[in-house]
């Protein structure tokens, strides 16, 4: 639900601030909301040097999702996006049954079928007129974001099974600081823009807590907290709640218009997540 309000707040910001940059300046702060909760409850934690690989693959993970996530929403519209998120617990199923060996039953399968169904019902009936004329970079973007944040939540499962969902957000995103900085540096000198060109006012900064603290330190903990009890898959059909409360925010706080597809799309799909919900892969 913290994400639903993501593509909003992310197309308000990239008018004054470029995509990549914006996303070091999400996961910096998420980073930091991170790591002071982090360093007041573990403040004498170590790990071995393969687990310290493992976090930087994640970090990797992160960076991708990130820029590849905002790269995407800059080239298409919030409709698109979220058509693009269903994309992302299948991702997850195949990798968690790939890599972890995650079981696949029957009531998933047809849980996760009526939740795509539901999802797309919603962004086609809602948005029929901007799905039109798609932007074959940024669906690209978004595949790949979707992806990497497949990837980031099935190999995160064994650390946070080891550590906890906590320490495995808050190292994983830090780690992706520098390397998100890289690519914001980057982006910023071939647009040449210095940093200190950079809009500072509240509108801007509301942009910034919002996805960093709500979206990036809020969001990305208690997805992995729901990974500490049950599978990748179960945790990574409720993505499809993100297009479906975008939509309801939208109509919320814009006074955007919704109809019968959005209800009749969100019953199926909020049946295809209960279903999958009470899977137990058996």
């Amino acid at each position: 639900m913290l994400w639903g309000g993501m593509y909003v707040v992310s197309k308000w910001g990239f008018e004054t601030i470029p995509p990549l940059t914006l996303g070091f300046a999400r996961v910096s702060v998420g980073a930091v909301a991170l790591l002071a909760i982090v360093r007041y409850q573990y403040s004498d934690r170590t790990f071995s040097r393969r687990d310290a690989a493992r976090f930087f693959a994640l970090a990797c993970w992160v960076t991708g999702t990130t820029a590849a996530g905002f790269v995407g929403t800059d080239l298409t519209s919030a409709s698109q996006g979220a058509l693009l998120t269903v994309v992302t617990p299948v991702f997850t199923v195949v990798l968690g049954v790939a890599v972890l060996g995650e079981a696949i039953t029957r009531r998933r399968i047809v849980g996760m079928a009526l939740a795509t169904a539901g999802t797309v019902v919603v962004a086609v009936g809602e948005h029929a007129g901007s799905v039109a004329g798609v932007d074959g970079r940024g669906v690209l973007a978004l595949l790949a974001a979707a992806l990497t944040w497949a990837a980031y939540t099935v190999w995160g499962k064994p650390l946070v099974r080891r550590y906890s969902a906590l320490e495995t957000a808050a190292y994983s995103t830090a780690l992706s600081v520098p390397l998100c900085g890289l690519l914001a540096a980057a982006e910023l000198t071939a647009l040449g823009i210095s940093p200190t060109e950079l809009p500072r006012s509240l509108s801007t900064l509301g942009a910034v807590l919002y996805l960093g603290v709500a979206a990036t330190a809020v969001a990305w903990y208690l997805w992995y907290k729901g990974i500490e009890y049950v599978d990748t898959g179960t945790v990574a059909v409720f993505i499809f709640l993100q297009p479906v409360v975008g939509t309801a925010l939208g109509a919320a706080f814009l006074g955007e218009q919704v109809g019968t597809a959005f209800v009749a799309g969100g019953v199926v799909m909020s049946y295809g997540v209960y279903l999958v919900s009470k899977d137990r892969g058996t």
